[in-house]
């Protein structure tokens, strides 16, 4: 069938079947596992097939490593270097020529193809590998594809091959068949941490895998006498402080970083066989979870935390934050211990934990900032994303969104089309928010500066503290090192790698736009501005900034100068609630009026002051949560000032009122009104006010600028006047909820009405001799609650029922109190004895 000799892996056996199914449909899925051999071998195969004439194959990986090994090692299978049949593309990077049939793509790279020809002519089919990660790109550059078939390609063969994705669900969601390739994974014996040694260690991921991993890798080579290690490990800080830590292995042991920013040597070093008598440890990031294949890996340390971008709506910040990753990824990873022959596996947590874990995690199309990908669209011409078929469709507030910030960006206009500005931003192969910060920094004449920025932005950063802390935030410290190579700073070190990488994409893209001119540090602020126009920033307090959205993120100012009052943020680290800006740069006040004057609004606020206690009315002119100038007004309008201070007792509650002894006494006696005669009295709660405070407070408010003002406010007569039955209302207040009552003595007792469901009358027991029934209010219908005082007003007796007590209760009180107080009356009769204030001897008695 070849017309070359394929390597017998598991994926053999199933091409013929994969074959058949693509001269029959048009689309189709293959599952294969981790190890087949479905990314080198299938490519291949499809070379073969009468349908592709010479049509060329795009095969679609999602990192560059990945892209740059697959094309690799199809040419060593052909006996042929690199950009001859199998070539890769790439950004910053291609090998092909008019020979190449098979290209491997990076997703940006289909996209823009697809862009450019939706026709794809040229090409007869495109396979979409690893497509379980489900990168955004992937899932838009499958939706574009599918949308290019359907109108303009029906001849077009679309393949898609996953490890791990439910095949049947993807096959059943495209209509297509499904090939399966069973594969061969040899028996890997997994170790987890016993909850014993879990509890020993730090649950804070950095610190837990730098201090744990270090010793599982030396348990590991010391129980295993041959085979290479890999290590996964989220973030390229993580293998700096694994590495250091291994820095005493024996000689014969050589440690290996391998990341997407490696030199093509450092990457081609990490994946070969160690040579005879060696060994290697080989720490990775989740590149090496899938397409790879590492020569010699039959031990795998799985740290279990991966980098993961998080992109939240409601704030729109798109933070970087280290996560556990899921239970699918995790078994990834432990297959490559058994790709080659039987392998071991440590996982860096407890079998429980991993129970926990999440089955997969969200397809990015579902977390992700969507600008890239709206962008896309609108110059795909599909205005309503459901137009496309998605196997998660974009979600719709994320989607408007991102359509938002691009027309501030001016890439899109208000009705959705692309503006030539956004087409431009397209053809840049950046993500939109950079493609603008160099347009416009050539515009603006900073055009090499823009060039450095937006590469600077784009790939790993090249500078890193000695003692593995967070570095400095600073843009302009990145600009001069990118201008000068050396550290702009004692303690910092320039990272070599990555600072080629950045000087090549900013040649890339200077060539692309014809930018002049020397590096200059000290526009970074306005350049990311530019880029970044929704996280402006201004200094809040020494530790912290607001953001022109009102969020706040940590920012320490002893990282600038004393004057740098606004910042541009380029990144954000941690979780949205509480973010810190990883990167950043100041602008000054007159930068901010002049770039974003159409988003300055001038202002009057009249708003109360907490720290001061009063209202305060100001003239602001803002950007947004930003305040660029502010005056005082002299004389706001009595309005605004009643609606300040309005405002501020609703936010504060009314408790926050001076409220008198007699005011108080007035609003309890509305209470138990309300309370007996809910229909007919108003509520008096504290929400209920809260709410009403226009009508019952706002008239007597007008220039009352401080809550000291207030106490000049009789609170009860505002109460009073509220009342919808004017002044026939307030007599009956007086009739059935009196403020006093006078007893036999004449006199006038003042009422309680604390509790709404029981009114206390408190009087001395001598007072009421003769008073044969308990007193109502209420128009009769409520008994006060009697508290019967000895003559030195502490409680006798509390009763309801005053003739019960007469008859019964009272004599046990008078034995009691006529011993304690034998200068007072304490009659035989209480029904026929005389009511007296005082003593016997002052009633002349």
């Amino acid at each position: 069938m070849m017309s070359f000799n394929l390597p017998d892996l598991p994926i053999r056996d199933a091409l013929p079947e994969l074959l058949q199914t693509l001269a029959a449909s048009n689309v189709a899925v293959l599952q294969a596992p981790p190890g087949a051999g479905k990314t080198t071998l299938v490519p291949l195969a499809l070379l073969e097939a009468a349908w592709r004439e010479d049509g060329r194959i795009l095969v679609l990986e999602p990192r560059r490593l990945a892209a740059r090994a697959a094309a690799t090692r199809m040419a060593q299978l052909l006996g042929e270097p690199v950009g001859q049949t199998v070539g890769y593309r790439m950004r910053l990077e291609s090998k092909v020529s008019d020979k190449t049939r098979i290209e491997v793509v990076t997703e940006v790279i289909l996209t823009r193809q697809l862009q450019d020809d939706p026709a794809l002519e040229g090409v007869a089919a495109v396979l979409f590998d690893e497509f379980h990660e489900r990168s955004l790109q992937a899932d838009l550059g499958l939706a574009l594809a599918l949308d290019a078939q359907s109108v303009l390609r029906p001849d077009l063969r679309i393949l898609v091959m996953s490890a791990t994705l439910d095949a049947d669900r993807l096959g059943a969601w495209l209509g297509a068949p499904v090939v399966r390739s069973l594969g061969h994974m040899f028996p890997v014996e997994t170790h987890y941490l016993t909850p014993q040694r879990a509890a020993t260690v730090s649950r804070r991921p950095h610190e837990k895998l730098q201090d744990l991993t270090p010793l599982i890798i030396r348990e590991a080579l010391a129980q295993h006498s041959t085979g290479d290690v890999l290590v996964f490990l989220p973030g390229l800080a993580d293998q700096r402080r694994v590495a250091e830590r291994l820095a005493s292995l024996p000689d014969h042991i050589d440690i290996h970083t391998l990341h997407g920013e490696l030199p093509a040597e450092q990457q081609d070093a990490a994946l070969r066989p160690a040579p005879q008598g060696r060994r290697k440890v080989v720490l990775a990031t989740s590149i090496a979870e899938t397409s790879l294949t590492i020569e010699g890996v039959t031990i795998v340390v799985d740290g279990g935390y991966a980098r993961v971008p998080r992109f939240e709506p409601r704030t729109g910040l798109t933070t970087l934050g280290t996560e556990p990753v899921s239970q699918a990824a995790a078994d990834q990873r432990r297959g490559r211990a058994g790709r080659l022959g039987p392998g071991t596996c440590y996982r860096l947590w407890t079998e429980a934990e991993y129970r926990e874990l999440p089955h997969h995690l969200a397809p990015e199309v579902l977390t992700a900032d969507l600008s890239p990908l709206a962008l896309e669209l609108a110059l795909w011409g599909a205005q309503d994303a459901t137009a496309l078929r998605w196997l998660d469709a974009p979600p719709a507030p994320a989607l408007a969104q991102a359509r938002d910030l691009l027309v501030r960006l001016q890439a899109l206009a208000s009705t959705g089309h692309p503006t030539a500005h956004g087409r431009a931003l397209a053809g840049l192969g950046l993500a939109p928010r950079l493609a603008h910060l160099v347009a416009r920094g050539q515009a603006l004449g900073h055009g090499a500066t823009a060039c450095a920025l937006a590469a600077l932005l784009t790939e790993r950063d090249i500078l890193r503290p000695a003692d593995g802390s967070f570095g400095p935030p600073d843009l302009r410290l990145r600009l001069e090192a990118l201008a000068t190579g050396r550290a702009p700073l004692p303690g910092l070190l320039p990272d070599g790698a990555a600072l080629r990488r950045v000087r090549e994409a900013a040649a890339v893209l200077r060539r692309r736009t014809g930018a002049q001119g020397e590096i200059e540090p000290d526009v970074a602020g306005l350049l990311a501005a530019l880029a970044y126009p929704d996280r402006l920033a201004q200094r809040e307090t020494s530790e912290r900034v607001r953001l022109v959205s009102g969020q706040r993120a940590m920012l320490p100012a002893e990282f600038f100068g004393q004057q740098d009052v606004f910042f541009a943020v380029a990144a954000l680290d941690g979780v949205a609630s509480q973010p810190r800006a990883g990167l950043a740069a100041p602008l000054s006040r007159a930068e901010l009026e002049e770039y974003f004057a159409d988003q300055v609004e001038t202002r009057d606020e009249v708003r109360w002051d907490e720290a001061t206690g009063r209202v305060v009315a100001r003239r602001l002119r803002r950007l947004g949560a930003l305040v660029l100038s502010e005056t005082t007004i002299p004389n706001p309008s009595p309005e605004a000032i009643t609606a300040a201070l309005l405002g501020a007792l609703r936010a504060g509650g009314i408790s926050r009122l001076p409220w008198s002894e007699a005011a108080t006494h007035v609003r309890e006696r509305l209470a138990f009104l309300h309370h007996t005669f809910p229909e007919s009295w108003p509520n008096v709660s504290d929400e209920h006010l809260g709410a009403e405070l226009d009508d019952w407070l706002g008239p007597y408010v007008t220039d009352v600028k401080s809550l000291a003002a207030l106490s000049r406010v009789d609170l009860g007569e505002a109460l009073l006047n509220w009342l919808p039955g004017g002044w026939s209302q307030r007599q009956e207040l007086d009739r059935l909820a009196p403020s006093h009552l006078e007893v036999p003595t004449s006199s006038r007792i003042r009422l309680d009405y604390v509790d709404p469901a029981a009114p206390v009358l408190a009087v001395r027991l001598q007072e009421v001799f003769g008073l044969l029934d308990t007193p109502t209010v209420g128009g009769g219908r409520v008994p006060l609650t009697l508290h019967l005082l000895s003559p030195g007003y502490r409680p006798a007796q509390v009763t309801r029922d005053l003739r019960s007590f007469w008859t019964s209760s009272y004599f046990e009180v008078r034995k009691e109190l006529r011993g304690r107080y034998p200068k007072h009356y304490w009659p035989e009769n209480p029904l026929d004895a005389q009511a007296i204030r005082g003593t016997k001897k002052q009633n002349g008695m």
